[in-house]
Formats: C-alpha cells, sequence, structure tokens
C-alpha cells in the first residue's frame, strides 16, 4: 500500500485548481508528474502533502484517512526547485537537522546521516559548508535531507530545473539507483518528457489540472490515451493533420493522397487526426512507403548535433527534428518524408484508435 488520492479536487477563489482525480502511487515507485506549467503538478504535490486541504475527495496513507492531518504530523519531505541549505551550518549539520528536530538520539543521528550521505556521495563532505560545494552537490545535500527522514512520501518539485545541463544528467541517472534503496512513495514532478523517459517508473501526464493519462512511462509514451497527453508527452509537441480513410486509400489535409499499408489499412473508412512525433519527420526518403509531403520552411534552430525545422503544410504548422546542422534558407520549398509506421491515429474526439506500427513492435 500506499497513497491514495480518491477523487480530491481544489479549487481558489471559484477557480478549479485541480479538477476531481484519483489516484494510487504504491511503496518503492517513482512516479513522475509530467505536463507544462500550469498543468497543476505543484498543486497535486501540495494536496498530497497535506499543505493544501482539498475542497472534496480524501487523501489516504496506507488505508487510513489523512485528509485533516497536519503535513508536520505526517512522514513527508519536500525538496523544491530552489534547493534550501543552512549556509552557516556544515553539511553534517544540514543532512541531521530535521532528526535534531524530531529529538533522535546522537548516536541514531550520525548513523542515519552517514548513511544516506554514502548513497548520495557526500561523504567527503560532510565537514564543508554548502557554498564550498558545486551547484549538484548542494542539490545532493538538500535530497539527503529530505531523505534521512526515512519519510514514507518524499515529493521532488522540478528539483533540478536551476542546475546546468551537465549536472542535470548526473543526477537524473543517480536519482533512480537513490530511490530503488527505499521503500518511500517518490513523486517528481517536471515539465520534460525526456526526463520523465530518463527518470523510468511510472508517469502521471497532466494538463490543465486534470490526469489525461496514468501509467509505466514506456507504455504511456508509446500507447498516449489521447491527443492531449500526445502532446504532453512530446517536445516539441506531437504533430498533426485532418486525415480521412476511403477505401484503400489516406487522405491528409486537403489533397495528399497515399495507399493505406500496413496497420493502417486495417482502419475503417472514416474521418481521423494523424499524429507523429518531431524526430519521425524525415528531409530524406528512408522508406519505400514514407509519404511526401511539399512543406515551406519558415525557420531553423540549431541546438548543435541536431536542428528543428519549423515548417508550413497546408494550414498546418509542424516541427521537425533532424540530424546534423542543416543549412538552410527559411522561405523555400521542399519535400518532408513521413513513415507511415510512425503515425498514430486518433479519432475527432480526440481518443486513440491505433497506436504507431513502431510503438506496437517496441
Amino acid at each position: 500500500m500506499g497513497l491514495t488520492l480518491d477523487a480530491v479536487s481544489k479549487t481558489v477563489d471559484g477557480l478549479v485548481h485541480m479538477h476531481p482525480t484519483t489516484l494510487t502511487l504504491d511503496r518503492g515507485t517513482m512516479n513522475v508528474l509530467l505536463g507544462p506549467t500550469l498543468s497543476g503538478k505543484t498543486t497535486l504535490m501540495r494536496l498530497m502533502a497535506g499543505l493544501d486541504k482539498p475542497a472534496s475527495g480524501r487523501v489516504l496513507w496506507e488505508g487510513q484517512d489523512v485528509t485533516g492531518v497536519r503535513v508536520q504530523d505526517r512522514k513527508v519531505a519536500m525538496v523544491y526547485q530552489q534547493f534550501i541549505n543552512y549556509p552557516s551550518m556544515s553539511v553534517f549539520e544540514n543532512i541531521a537537522s530535521p532528526l535534531r528536530l524530531m529529538g533522535k538520539p546522537k548516536a541514531e543521528i550520525d548513523r542515519a546521516v552517514h548513511k544516506t550521505a554514502d548513497m548520495l556521495r557526500l561523504t567527503p563532505m560532510l565537514d564543508r559548508k554548502p557554498l564550498e560545494l558545486s551547484g549538484g552537490q548542494q542539490q545532493r545535500c538538500a535530497l539527503a535531507r529530505a531523505l534521512v527522514k526515512d519519510a514514507g512520501l518524499v515529493l521532488l518539485d522540478e528539483p533540478l530545473a536551476n542546475l546546468d545541463y551537465k549536472l542535470r544528467e548526473e543526477l537524473r541517472a543517480e536519482i533512480p539507483k537513490i530511490f530503488a534503496e527505499s521503500g518511500a512513495v517518490f513523486v517528481y514532478a517536471t515539465t520534460e518528457p525526456e526526463e520523465a523517459l530518463l527518470l523510468g517508473g511510472n508517469t502521471v501526464a497532466l494538463w490543465e489540472g486534470r490526469v489525461t493519462q496514468f501509467g509505466p512511462t514506456p507504455e504511456v509514451y508509446r500507447n498516449p490515451a489521447d491527443t492531449t497527453t500526445a502532446r504532453v508527452f512530446s517536445d516539441p509537441p506531437m504533430n498533426f493533420i485532418a486525415m480521412s480513410k476511403t477505401g484503400n486509400r489516406l487522405i491528409f489535409g486537403g489533397s495528399k493522397s497515399c495507399p493505406a499499408t500496413g496497420a493502417l489499412a486495417g482502419l475503417d473508412d472514416g474521418r481521423y487526426l494523424a499524429g507523429f512525433r518531431p524526430n519521425h519527420l524525415e528531409m530524406h526518403r528512408h522508406s519505400a512507403d514514407a509519404i511526401a509531403f511539399d512543406c515551406a520552411l519558415k525557420v531553423t534552430e540549431i541546438t548543435g548535433s541536431e536542428t528543428f525545422v519549423h515548417l508550413d503544410y497546408e494550414s498546418e504548422r509542424w516541427v521537425g527534428l533532424v540530424h546534423g546542422v542543416q543549412n538552410l534558407q527559411p522561405g523555400v520549398r521542399m519535400p518532408i518524408y513521413l513513415d507511415p509506421a510512425h503515425i498514430y491515429v486518433f479519432a475527432d474526439d480526440g481518443r486513440l484508435v491505433a497506436p504507431a506500427s513502431y510503438a506496437i513492435a517496441a
């Protein structure tokens, strides 16, 4: 057992911040809250922690209703984007501070601090002050202070957002290993789909105060339940175009037509929405079945080893992510290729009708 949210909601001055939400997060699991800014990630965390009281519904811990229990009386730890350490204290004292407040014996504090510091590779720094540490080490110190409490619920609200790329990559790789050693429920909020995939575990996709999908992270990524989840779990967001099927033909937008092959051949005749991720658009034909779209190039963004190409196709705006540094002039028309195996098919109301063939095979 672990944490259960039973139809919890949150309103502020009549505005709905979180629609009724039901979730169960088991002990020993990593759970990623994924969504853009203002999607409800922090609101949901505050409800989990007991910092806010839900407008309706219940919060259960180990089967017991803790909805009205103060956060101070729960075994909860929280680490924020702006990590906080006490600058006048050593790393040892920073980590030990919550245990001292709890009145733990000196020997128990010493054992717990050294165990947690060893887990987070902070043992050589225990005598230093936080300002003598690197940014990544300071964040690990804040994590250690949260973990040393032996909390049953650990909430991490975008804890790596203010670190540079190298430190983020280092801690992203370490965090699942750190948490695997604990039986706590871990909840990690992020706006980045890549971070959710790296962390693994389960993902809660959020949009405008609603949970759009919850499940194992690879499953949510490969089989988004609807167009909203597909947008949330793609960076840049998934591209879309209206599609219809008549007999053995597919029509994209108002003019592009091609044979219905593979899994798309089994679709019923009708109107759909085709979705595909930016990295599945290509500048060269690599498959005999690839569909060629005549696009207008609007903007390019070179990231180093890759280039974002912003495209117009009929009335649609697409973004492609292609390998290498591409020296392209805005305004030119160019063919862009899409393998039908990478097309997700959604109904008019946004529900997933058929996942991409590559996702089924993965």
